[in-house]
């Protein structure tokens, strides 16, 4: 009886030691940057010649260096708003498809609370940002804390902490150093472009370990009083979550037959060039007096004749939607959220394969081909490439006609179709947009359309996207129960 008592308690005194221990962790962070938020609000003497000094140590060291500020620009940027927005955004979506709610509503708390945090301590300090010799980069607001720091200390951290169990064990420490380096990095740079001091940083990194760990031990609470267990941190927050919030299933190929599949597709990719040369070179050079050379001619002057402010200020708007950032961010949300739901490597795959070869199609047939622009006043001045094909048109003809055949092919709501009239609606109205600002012929459009059809076609049957519907694949969620989506977080919060 002893023993079963004594085994009984064992659970209970694991956790009560790992929760001394992590609360005076905790503790610490929040003890440390007290000190220091009251050590910069008085303007203490050897922390403000140590800030200056080091800030204008480490302007000497990469103003000079155009390359290495370029390189510390991209890490930065993994510590900004909109990455960490759209991280823990792409996340809770894909974790209330898989149903875990718990999880969801813990990374909307945690991440709340840093976006609240980070603005008003800034206020309350009112610390000015560093001034530096040769300014490298510009950041509004106040300096203290750092909101990078700070921002990517909790993103990172929670994401860690919510899918760790869906790593192997072997790669689990990996991942936390890797997520440890990226941030201790992030940190760094800013301290780097002179944007902020080095307090700065240490005061985000020291609030960010102390809400971070506030959030994770009401979290292990919140099971211990539903009577589960509390595993150590280093599993994670629910290691019993562990298949559910895999990305997708261990698949010993994504292809069936990888090497065929590559050569395959450098054979196809070759044709598809040869196509676009052929075609592009006709239209460009040799189409003079025919129907295609009118066309050219009189397309271009009939919208730079009938130009306004409303018009052109539409056309600007529309022609956006075409440019590398919206396709790579419409990219970025769709390809997670195929994972979410259909658990499939391959779609992902093919949408991925589709914008890379799209990319690197243009730019080689735009090389070869280099062809004018319309002699028609060009609204976006000059363009690095020319003008066959229209990248802007196969990016947006290739990325919305590949998520149509995804999600046609996955669901039997009525919304399927959106996807399909947006493959219609998108390059229409960015081909629209781009002649009539007089940056393509309407044959760069049908190029466009000759690049898409081709390597689309190419794609489908080599890659097969929806090989795994065929097989009995279905949603993590089925078509009729999605409107159970929105009652997710309040099951959680009504959970006893």
């Amino acid at each position: 009886m002893t023993a079963v008592k004594e085994t009984a308690r064992r659970p209970l005194g694991h956790f009560a030691e790992r929760s001394v221990a992590g609360l005076l962790a905790v503790a610490g962070a929040g003890v440390g940057f007290g000190v220091l938020l009251m050590l910069v609000r008085f303007h203490w003497g050897p922390l403000y010649h140590a800030d200056h000094e080091a800030a204008e140590w480490f302007n000497q060291l990469v103003a000079p260096h155009h390359p290495l500020v370029t390189v510390l620009q991209a890490i930065t940027d993994l510590g900004g708003r909109p990455v960490l927005i759209w991280l823990v955004t792409i996340a809770v979506i894909s974790l209330l498809i898989r149903r875990q709610s718990r999880l969801a509503a813990y990374l909307i708390v945690t991440g709340a609370g840093g976006l609240i945090l980070d603005p008003s301590l800034k206020a309350l300090v009112g610390r000015l940002r560093p001034v530096v010799d040769v300014p490298i980069t510009h950041a509004p607001g106040n300096s203290f804390p750092s909101g990078h720091a700070l921002g990517s200390f909790v993103a990172y951290g929670a994401l860690l902490l919510v899918f760790l169990p869906a790593l192997a064990p072997r790669w689990r420490r990996p991942a936390i150093a890797i997520v440890g380096v990226l941030v201790l990095l992030i940190g760094l740079t800013r301290i780097a472009l002179g944007v902020h001091f080095v307090s700065d940083v240490l005061g985000g990194w020291l609030l960010g370990a102390a809400w971070l760990g506030v959030t994770a031990y009401a979290f292990r609470l919140w099971r211990r009083e539903r009577g589960r267990p509390v595993p150590p941190i280093s599993e994670g927050l629910e290691p019993e979550a562990g298949q559910e919030i895999k990305p997708a299933p261990a698949e010993e190929h994504v292809l069936e037959h990888p090497r065929s599949a590559v050569a395959e597709l450098l054979v196809g990719w070759v044709i598809v060039f040869g196509a676009l040369y052929g075609f592009g070179m006709v239209v460009s050079y040799h189409a003079k007096g025919t129907f295609l050379d009118a066309l050219d001619t009189e397309v271009p002057q009939w919208f730079a004749a009938r130009r306004t402010d409303q018009l052109t200020e539409l056309s600007w708007w529309w022609s956006k939607f075409g440019d590398t950032h919206a396709i790579l961010l419409v990219s970025l949300v769709f390809c997670p959220l195929v994972l979410a739901v259909w658990k499939r490597w391959r779609p992902v795959l093919f949408v991925v394969l589709a914008m890379f070869g799209e990319l690197s199609l243009f730019l080689a047939s735009a090389r070869v081909v280099e062809r004018p622009r319309p002699p028609v006043p060009n609204l976006d001045g000059h363009m690095p490439t020319s003008s066959f094909p229209s990248g802007h048109i196969a990016a947006t003809i290739c990325l919305w006609s590949a998520m149509a055949i995804i999600v046609f092919a996955r669901t039997d709501r009525w919304w399927r179709w959106l996807f399909v009239a947006m493959a219609v609606i998108m390059p229409v109205g960015v081909a629209t947009s781009r002649m009539y600002r007089g940056m393509h012929h309407p044959t760069d459009f049908m190029g466009a359309i000759l690049l898409g059809a081709l390597w689309i076609s190419l794609l489908y049957w080599v890659v097969r996207p929806n090989a795994d519907v065929q097989q009995g694949n279905k949603p993590a969620i089925e078509s009729d129960q999605v409107h159970e989506l929105d009652d997710e977080l309040a099951k959680a919060g009504r959970e006893e």
